[in-house]
């Protein structure tokens, strides 16, 4: 059964008395399509388990799933930066796979469905993205933060071309591990969390995957991590745990919303038994200004509906107060209220996206502009009113 040889980015293991074969991949990569499908085609396993969670899984198999997104209850549950995240990683997937022709994950849906129509248990074995995601953002440091938007922000305009000989070069081992070893001297945390751990969190349950043979079809670069640990001490369920969990956030992020709130009140409340009436009346003016006008001025720049435009100017003076909700989750609300998303714009998302332009197009994406654009002005704002106010005591 086996006349062709599979290529070098496939491991036999034996673990535990059953067969496992790994078979590291490009999720852009017709090459690792074609493998996946001959893998599965000559092993006959029982079980082959997926670089997916629950969610990825679906958003592959149901390509209508954007037109059931109800956005004004993502909003209401404050997921916005979250979905904002996941199509701006979207998007640069699906640019980097038109060089080749193969959807971002194509190999991952190959593999779950020929396992569904051969009648094979499959597995998803990757960590919750929004769990990843959160981890990230909530151990990571104020600087790396930084850096991880600004890397976000950037590969969104990235035009970055790739074909099938440059994708087997990056599987191969040695470039992979220079790769993740580049990663880890830039930003160690992020690194750790986004590749370390998910590499013990799928060993572990590839490991518990039912049957005898066993295929998993991961990314090529989880590959040597992955076959380290099965083949190293397994993991413990008190790990899976710790990995698993969302941390709380730390005092200092809890704290520091409410820092700008207590300045300003307390700036008012001293200028209330020292100042003149004047100049509290001046200072208030300024605090409305200028978080009002920036933050409308963000929201314009997102092409926001002039009724969101308004709400921006009277929403931001007073979120900025409160820590508990910002300007971006008003705007963002009123702005699907009054220019819903159509089902055109939903059907259209991922293609719109892949352009500069189709962001300001698309009515989905421009709802999460204006809650970027909105929330950014609000910020800078703030810290504008409070050096204007400053100077007026």
């Amino acid at each position: 059964m086996n006349e062709t040889p599979l290529p070098s980015d496939v491991v036999h293991l034996t673990v535990d008395n059953k067969n496992i074969t790994l078979i590291g991949t490009a999720h852009i990569s017709q090459e690792s399509v074609d493998t996946v499908i001959k893998a599965i085609n000559d092993l006959h396993p029982d079980t082959v388990c997926v670089e997916l969670d629950q969610q990825r899984y679906q958003s592959l198999i149901n390509k209508k799933g954007w037109e059931s997104l109800n956005l004004k209850e993502v909003i209401r549950k404050k997921q916005l930066p979250f979905l904002l995240a996941n199509l701006a990683l979207s998007s640069y997937q699906k640019r980097m796979g038109l060089a080749t022709g193969v959807q971002p994950g194509a190999e991952l849906a190959a593999a779950a469905q020929i396992a569904e129509e051969r009648g094979l248990k499959v597995e998803l074995v990757d960590r919750n993205i929004r769990t990843t995601l959160l981890r990230v953002w909530r151990i990571t440091g104020l600087w790396n933060k930084m850096k991880v938007l600004a890397s976000l922000f950037a590969s969104l305009f990235e035009k970055q071309q790739v074909n099938e000989a440059e994708l087997a070069k990056l599987r191969q081992a040695d470039n992979l591990a220079g790769m993740l070893e580049e990663m880890g001297e830039l930003l160690p945390s992020v690194k750790q969390i986004l590749v370390d751990e998910r590499d013990t969190y799928m060993a572990y349950h590839i490991r518990l995957a039912p049957g005898d043979k066993i295929v998993a079809v991961v990314g090529a670069a989880h590959l040597p991590g992955i076959v380290a640990r099965l083949q190293g001490e397994p993991s413990s369920a008190i790990d899976i745990d710790r990995i698993s969990t969302i941390p709380p956030k730390s005092l200092t992020s809890k704290l520091i919303p409410w820092v700008i709130p207590i300045l300003v009140l307390t700036l008012f409340i001293g200028g209330f038994f020292f100042a003149n009436p004047e100049q509290m009346a001046q200072a208030a003016w300024a605090w409305i200004l200028a978080n009002g006008l920036f933050s409308a001025a963000g929201t314009l720049l997102a092409w926001g509906h002039p009724a969101t435009i308004i709400t921006a100017f009277i929403a931001a003076p007073l979120t900025s107060l409160n820590p508990t909700i910002g300007a971006g989750f008003v705007t963002a609300l009123v702005q699907s209220f009054v220019a819903p998303p159509l089902v055109s714009d939903m059907q259209r998302v991922g293609e719109d996206l892949l352009s500069l332009k189709g962001w300001w197009h698309n009515r989905l994406a421009r709802v999460l502009l204006v809650f970027l654009f909105s929330s950014l002005g609000s910020s800078i704002g703030t810290f504008f009113a409070l050096g204007w106010i400053k100077s007026l005591f």
